[in-house]
């Protein structure tokens, strides 16, 4: 299972589970570069996958009259070049050199024996009945060449040399074919695995799924992908996008293996998830005892005189900040922002330990909003811009004054609520990926209505 994760890196990235009547709000493109990578780091896993036995050979000696068994073993396989190639509207066109080492088991003493073999074969990109991404080999070839006994080794007879070779190509022509499509079906299997969910939190999941068949041309190959994202095992649901998200065929980095698009659609969703979550409420609370803390019904009842007369005695106060409005991503050329329509209210505990609402406040907070990626998800951090914007909701302690209530947000509103996204966006959310790869020194862009990410690709055995 091992070897064909490794040779099987490409496709692994190119095909995810599939739902129909979906549009895309995601596409990945792979370019040569990415096929390069995957050829280097396939040798190993197609040398293993080569490994055959070689039944004995039973034939007669040279008068044609005792019968002679010559018992082959092989010792080695090297595979000193692999090549991966698009085939436009098709797949990918495999084509390696593999060097098999034997020895040969004579009455007098063993010997070794090389023989050259160029595998060729066809990888078609196809959807089963329900859905999941199936590769297979369409095509396959092994062309050998001529067998050689190492220089300073005793030769064998030409005619038994001839025989032995014949045997071999007979034995191993069809199971060398055999070996690459078993390659190919373990790592369907391994595929199938990727049918589930991501967790983004708790009690939330991300998918990505094809929206249609990959289109391969003879430079990369792009898939358009629908992100689906659930909470509690139901999706989050959007009105579909008038025009399904397109990426320009010339953005990111030029040299990157790999480009990920993500639309609007994609962020709109992802904060639709956490607001729905509640992932984006927090409380804040302070220590009644502390001489700087405002929090507490002493310190407001400086600045509102109906506090201190309901409470005579220091009693703590929470804020309870709730998002009833859904955050709202704006991406703009190089420039990404957040905004936040926060209710906070503001509560004091009675002496009955009860927690009585003191005032309630409309809060505008708008963000700038910071991307990047680690490993395999795309992270957040943010930081306020400009004024918080805010108006009095309800009070049941009288009238408010607003500029006494800004300088109250600004000193223990503002950092909790920072604290608590950038930690809540330092998770991440995973990007279009498979076991074992990485993003490799990713660069994030900044599009009008989307978002770019260029990448290398690295996978972790």
């Amino acid at each position: 299972m091992a070897g064909a994760r490794g040779l099987s890196l490409l496709l692994l990235l190119l095909l995810f589970p599939t739902i129909s009547n979906a549009r895309p709000d995601t596409v990945v493109r792979i370019n040569q570069a990415a096929l390069r990578y995957v050829s280097d780091i396939g040798k190993a896993p197609l040398q293993q996958a080569l490994q055959i036995m070689v039944p004995s050979l039973f034939d007669l000696d040279d008068d044609g009259e005792v019968p002679q068994v010559t018992r082959i073993q092989m010792l080695s396989v090297h595979v000193p070049s692999l090549h991966l190639q698009f085939i436009p509207e098709f797949g990918v066109h495999l084509s390696a050199a593999a060097n098999f080492t034997f020895k040969v088991f004579r009455v007098t003493e063993p010997l070794e024996l090389t023989l050259p073999v160029v595998l060729q074969a066809d990888a078609h990109m196809t959807q089963d009945s329900i859905g999941t991404p199936v590769v297979s080999i369409s095509a396959c070839s092994s062309l050998f060449g001529t067998a050689a006994v190492p220089d300073g080794k005793d030769s064998l007879h030409p005619t038994l040399l001839a025989r032995v070779q014949t045997h071999i190509r007979t034995m191993m022509g069809s199971k060398l074919c055999l070996s690459v499509s078993g390659l190919v079906q373990e790592f369907n299997v391994h595929l199938g695995t990727l049918i589930g969910l991501t967790p983004v939190g708790p009690e939330s999941q991300i998918r990505y799924s094809t929206v249609s068949t990959p289109t391969i041309s003879s430079d990369g190959i792009s898939l358009d992908i629908d992100a689906t994202l659930f909470l509690l095992g139901k999706p989050i649901v959007l009105p579909a996008n008038a025009i399904p998200f397109v990426l320009p065929r010339h953005v990111g980095a030029k040299d990157a293996m790999a480009t990920v698009g993500l639309s609007q659609h994609l962020f709109d969703s992802a904060l639709l998830l956490l607001q729905k979550a509640g992932a984006l409420n927090l409380d804040v609370t302070g220590q009644l005892n502390s001489a700087d803390n405002p929090l507490n019904t002493s310190e407001l009842g400086q600045l509102f005189p109906e506090i201190a007369r309901q409470f005579p005695e220091p009693m703590p106060v929470v804020l309870k900040v709730r998002l009833g409005a859904t955050p709202v991503a704006t991406l703009h050329t190089n420039n990404a922002t957040l905004q936040l329509q926060p209710l906070v209210e503001v509560l004091a505990m009675a002496s009955n330990s009860a927690f009585q609402s003191l005032f309630s406040l409309d809060v505008v907070v708008n963000l700038n909003l910071q991307l990047s990626v680690s490993k395999t998800k795309l992270q957040g951090t943010t930081s306020v811009l400009g004024d918080i914007q805010l108006a009095v909701a309800s009070s049941n302690v009288g009238l408010i004054d607003p500029a006494q209530v800004h300088m109250l947000m600004g000193t223990v509103f503002q950092r909790p609520l920072l604290d608590h996204l950038n930690a809540l966006l330092g998770l991440g959310i995973a990007l279009p990926g498979v076991v074992n790869l990485c993003y490799s020194d990713p660069e994030v862009f900044v599009h009008e209505g989307y978002v770019v990410i260029s990448s290398g690709l690295r996978y972790q055995r």
